[in-house]
């Protein structure tokens, strides 16, 4: 396989290497403390995403009735396309002014946010709309990712970039763990939970994780406004003035155009990061649902349950990023992207329900109670103490899909979480190195708008093809995306090679 003839060095998780030059650069240490920074909003960030996905569902059912798995879709689309639009934004803002003005303002919009939807049971009416808006408002902060990426891009060289992208992933996936954890720790403190009459609010299992990610948002502005400094090298790692230096003192420095960058490589890059995206959008979207419908777990059980599981996916993920280090290095970029898709195509494929036992139908608990069988669907929902489990007996499919067992629903999320990481480290760091050492703001963005487009309809396509025709449609549909996805990179595979290496100032061999 080809590597790089300066490739990096391995590294272990968040140590960064250094040459005697790096070392002796009194501006080495500010570099890296500031792109840990980024690190750090990087992981809050997912925090903030994570530590409500899996109560999203009971949520919505407890605070309106009139909420269904279809609206659900929307729900959580909304964030990603909060995000879809804010990142072009905030990516050409990035590239014009100082970073920590987009990171300061997109920081407060995600905490306001999280607050707005604490507070989304207080409307005596049309609450999924209010609890939608504030997914879109939350979405919208978080389009400061691009940001996050272009930085770590352009304040690294070549020989750093595989390693500084893989511990991102890595302080992704610490809050990809921590957030539902955090969750099913406060799953604890009930339905229910206390009221604070002095501001009207209602702390229970589904508002607490909100607050404290708004106050995790505090704490990263913070952070941010003391710590961060601007930084740029070019691919070499030689420093160069930053972005939002003066323009006399850029005089002397040279950018290759943009017609130099290799935009069928730029735009099968963002295709590759839809795909991967949308199937796990997919994936986050329906674990919930579909574990309460095959597995009849309770509201409370799913939040539980799913929390556990995707903390420990979390888990995974982090000795996945620690393997793709090596992995990429000894390998390459490419082939370690290519692996990834295929074992996410064998975790859906894995999904596909089989055999002669079905799940358990909702009808069968409202016939055979004669109090219940009085009571409408809404009245029974709306009591946990008698809360209905399984298969809704609206989803015709329920009576005639095989139901998914408890070992292919664990098996698809190990193999998963194990796709998902290395296909999302390596999109997006060929991404940076096919773009080279241009400012990458507006074209980190536009990457954030193929992730969050992807994020916005996955949610929506789930619910209703899961709603209407079941898993089984379902999870096919989603094998024949990732074999178009494997099929592209196999076409256009010798494309997707770094800027400096394609100009030739850096040798592949």
């Amino acid at each position: 396989m080809s590597q790089f003839v300066d490739s990096e060095e391995t590294t272990p998780l968040l140590r960064d290497d250094a040459s005697r030059e790096d070392v002796e650069d009194g501006d080495y240490c500010s570099r890296w403390r500031s792109i840990r920074v980024m690190y750090f909003t990087m992981f809050l960030s997912s925090v903030g995403f994570t530590i409500v996905i899996t109560s999203l569902w009971p949520y919505l059912e407890k605070i309106d009735d009139s909420a269904n798995a279809t609206f659900l879709g929307w729900i959580v689309a909304a964030y990603s396309l909060g995000q879809m639009v804010a990142s072009p934004i905030f990516g050409l803002w990035s590239n014009h002014r100082p970073r920590r003005e987009p990171l300061v303002c997109s920081i407060m919009i995600n905490l306001s946010a999280n607050i707005y939807y604490a507070y989304a049971y207080l409307p005596s009416t049309n609450n999924k709309y209010h609890m939608l808006m504030s997914r879109v408002f939350v979405g919208f902060g978080a389009g400061n990712v691009a940001v996050v990426r272009s930085y770590v891009a352009g304040a690294t060289s070549l020989k750093e970039r595989t390693s500084a992208m893989a511990n991102m992933s890595a302080c992704q996936a610490l809050g990809f763990i921590l957030g539902p954890a955090l969750q099913a720790c406060l799953s604890f403190i009930g339905e229910n939970g206390i009221t604070v009459r002095v501001i009207d609010l209602e702390l229970n299992m589904y508002t607490a994780p909100a607050l404290l990610a708004a106050i995790f948002g505090l704490i990263n502005m913070l952070l941010v406004l003391l710590v961060l400094k601007e930084y740029r090298v070019d691919d070499h790692g030689r420093h160069v003035p930053a972005i939002n230096e003066a323009d006399d003192e850029r005089v002397g420095i040279t950018d290759e155009t943009e017609e130099s960058i290799d935009q069928a490589a730029v735009l099968t890059s963002n295709i590759l990061f839809f795909v991967v995206m949308f199937i796990f959008a997919v994936f986050e979207t329906i674990s919930t649902p579909l574990s309460m419908d095959m597995f009849a777990w309770t509201r409370r059980e799913a939040v539980f349950f799913n929390g556990i599981i995707i903390c420990c996916i979390g888990f995974e993920s982090i000795l996945v990023f620690l393997v793709v280090k090596v992995a990429s290095q000894r390998f390459g970029d490419r082939p370690v992207l290519l692996t990834g898709l295929v074992i996410i195509f064998c975790g859906f494929f894995i999904l596909l329900p089989w055999g002669n036992h079905y799940p358990k139908i909702q009808w069968a608990d409202l016939k055979n109670n004669s109090f219940l069988s009085k009571m409408s669907e809404v009245t029974v929902a709306s009591n946990s103490s008698l809360e209905p489990t399984g298969c809704p007996y609206g989803q015709t499919w329920c009576q005639y899909t095989p139901a998914i067992h408890l070992a292919q629903y664990i098996t698809s999320d190990v193999l998963i979480g194990v796709g998902y990481p290395a296909c999302n480290v390596m999109s997006y760091t060929l991404y940076s190195k096919i773009l080279g050492p241009k400012p990458q703001g507006v074209y980190m963005g536009w990457l954030t708008v193929s992730g969050s487009g992807a994020r916005t309809l996955g949610p929506v396509f789930v619910s209703q093809v899961y709603t209407i025709l079941g898993p089984r449609w379902a999870f096919s549909f989603i094998c024949g995306i990732v074999v178009g996805a494997i099929l592209l990179l196999s076409c256009l595979y010798h494309r997707l090679i770094a800027f400096s290496v394609r100009h030739g100032s850096i040798v592949e061999g």
